[in-house]
């Protein structure tokens, strides 16, 4: 038996879901906005003047383009379809949405954005401030529910099937990728762009934590059938509902308990405030899970 205290704080003004939603759907669209252009901004006028590469996608388009002398939107889109495909199949269609607009306004920017002008022309500056604008820009996207790069949806697709973490899948690839940047840039810029990889990894690491944490959740609500319900289908991640009762009030009630990954936050809070705007959602960062089955379900 799990005794859970609740709140009997009286409800803020009510906002109809319908508008509540819309609300949130055009914030994530302004934040992924905003991280997508701090990230063109960071490749354009700091990486690319100075012969600085990203890892990922990003970084194999950046190679392509360096070589064939196109732009590097074009290359960012291209390169980046199939991971919409893999995005929408392993998340859901939501998701690939924010991820395709993100992608798009990169690509847009980064056409558009002046080229051949750096803001620093200092190696070790640029390698700083770069990486920086990288990690704040691919933050900033994630933590709207969006995604600037397809390298992290395939290493999520992989790690069902290796036995390594998301994290460690993505290092492995930026590493192959940065080591094969060296016999194009030169391998001391190679070096560069390593550093500037790990300054943009730790500042996702501030902005969205972390790349393959995954959050424990407790969830309490009148309706807890229901969104665990929907969690099942809609997220395809398993629900455990355990029997809580109010320290207060005496009232018994279900209270769910739920493991996702970060980039299901998003859309696992618009799940619950649909049904149950008024649901007490608590999150936990986890750093290990041992045992139980985190495999992921059909999502629709």
């Amino acid at each position: 038996m799990v005794y859970l205290q609740m709140n009997n704080a009286k409800p803020a003004e009510f906002i109809s879901p319908e508008r509540l939603k819309t609300r949130k759907i055009i914030m994530r669209f302004i934040f992924i906005t905003i991280g997508a252009l701090i990230m063109a901004c960071g490749l354009e006028l700091v990486l690319i003047p100075n012969s600085l590469i990203d890892g990922g996608v990003t970084g194999i388009a950046m190679m392509v383009s360096h070589l064939t002398g196109m732009s590097l939107g074009l290359f960012l889109f291209l390169f980046n379809l199939p991971f919409l495909y893999l995005g929408y199949k392993q998340i859901g269609r939501s998701f690939a949405i924010y991820v395709a607009y993100g992608i798009a306004i990169l690509s847009i920017a980064t056409t558009f954005i002046p080229h051949g002008y750096a803001i620093t022309n200092d190696t070790l500056l640029a390698t700083v401030v770069g990486g920086i604008m990288l990690g704040l820009g691919v933050g900033i996207a994630i933590r709207a529910g969006g995604c600037l790069d397809g390298s992290e949806t395939l290493a999520i697709l992989f790690n069902k099937k290796l036995p390594f973490s998301v994290g460690q899948i993505i290092l492995f690839m930026n590493l192959f990728i940065l080591g094969s940047a060296g016999f194009i840039f030169g391998f001391d810029r190679a070096m560069y762009s390593l550093i500037a990889y790990f300054i943009a990894f730790k500042t996702i690491d501030l902005v969205s934590e972390g790349f393959n944490q995954t959050k424990s959740i407790w969830i309490i609500s009148d309706k807890s059938e229901i969104i665990g319900d929907k969690i099942m289908f809609r997220l395809g991640r398993g629900v455990t509902y355990l029997n809580g009762r109010g320290g207060y009030s005496k009232d018994q009630k279900d209270v769910i308990f739920c493991v996702i990954n970060r980039l299901e936050e998003a859309k696992l809070k618009t799940i619950v405030e649909e049904i149950d705007p008024g649901a007490f959602l608590a999150f936990s960062n986890m750093t290990e899970m041992q045992g139980g089955n985190f495999k992921k379900k059909d999502i629709h």
